[in-house]
């Protein structure tokens, strides 16, 4: 189970925060034993562009096989 201060990948785009499948976030609140999670969203230089509420399909744990990629958000 995802727990509270770990990082998450989102596993779907969020085209509303322009936020695309493979960011990271990390869990700030859990809903309903899992249900949801609110997540924070750090740019590479540590300042927060978003928090967000997904659902947990929405999202997967972190795994070791994992690598960072930088991408630009837009506007």
């Amino acid at each position: 189970m995802i727990k509270e201060h770990e990082q998450v990948v989102l596993t779907t785009d969020l085209p509303g925060y322009d936020l695309k499948a493979g960011d990271v976030g990390v869990v700030v609140h859990i809903y309903s034993d899992g249900e949801a999670y609110e997540l924070e969203i750090f740019a590479l230089d540590g300042r927060t562009l978003d928090v967000v509420t997904v659902e947990a399909e929405q999202v997967r744990p972190v795994s070791k096989r994992d690598i960072l990629h930088v991408r630009e958000r837009s506007a």
